[in-house]
C-alpha cells in the first residue's frame, strides 16, 4: 500500500507570495496607465499605442491574475483547497496557471540569457527560472498529496 506524500508547502507560499507581489506591481502600473512591471524593461510609446486595451485596464485584468494564482497556489495547500474543491477541479486550475507560469518564466529567461530583444537581464532570466521551479514543485506536491492511495 501506497500512501500519501509528505506535504512540502513552502513552494505554493512563495508562489502565492510572488503572485501578490506580481498583482502589487501590476495595481501601480494600472493606477499610472502605464503597461510594463516595476524592475522590468521599459514599454515604448509605440507599444504602448498599438496595444489593443487601455493600458490601465489591461493592468487591472494583470491585477485580478494574480490575485486568482495566489488563491490557486494558496489552495493547494489549505486544508479548504484540499477539501472542498474536487481535485479535477483544482488539476485543470494548475495546468493552466502552470502554462501561464511557466511560459512567461521560460520567457524571461530566455529573454535574461539569451536575449529576445525586450530588454530582460540575466537577473530576471535567474528570477524566470526560480519562478518557473516554484510553479512546477507546486503543482507535483499537490499531485503528490492527493493522490489516490493503491490498494
Amino acid at each position: 500500500m501506497v500512501g500519501p506524500q509528505p506535504r512540502r508547502r513552502w513552494p505554493a507560499y512563495a508562489l502565492a507570495v510572488l503572485f501578490l507581489g506580481y498583482a502589487g506591481g501590476k495595481a501601480v502600473f494600472a493606477a499610472q496607465s502605464r503597461l510594463g512591471f516595476p524592475g522590468g524593461p521599459p514599454v515604448s510609446a509605440a507599444e504602448s499605442e498599438a496595444y489593443f486595451l487601455d493600458p490601465a485596464l489591461a493592468q487591472w485584468f494583470a491585477t485580478a491574475s494574480g490575485l486568482v494564482g495566489a488563491g490557486i497556489a494558496l489552495a493547494t495547500v489549505t486544508a479548504w483547497g484540499l477539501r472542498a474543491v474536487p481535485r479535477w477541479l483544482m488539476l485543470v486550475a494548475l495546468a493552466v496557471m502552470a502554462a501561464a507560469v511557466v511560459g512567461g518564466a521560460g520567457i524571461m529567461a530566455l529573454g535574461g540569457f539569451i536575449g529576445l530583444g525586450v530588454g530582460w537581464r540575466w537577473y530576471h532570466g535567474v528570477v524566470g527560472l526560480v519562478v518557473g521551479a516554484l510553479c512546477v514543485e507546486t503543482v507535483r506536491s499537490y499531485v503528490a498529496v492527493t493522490k489516490r492511495v493503491a490498494v
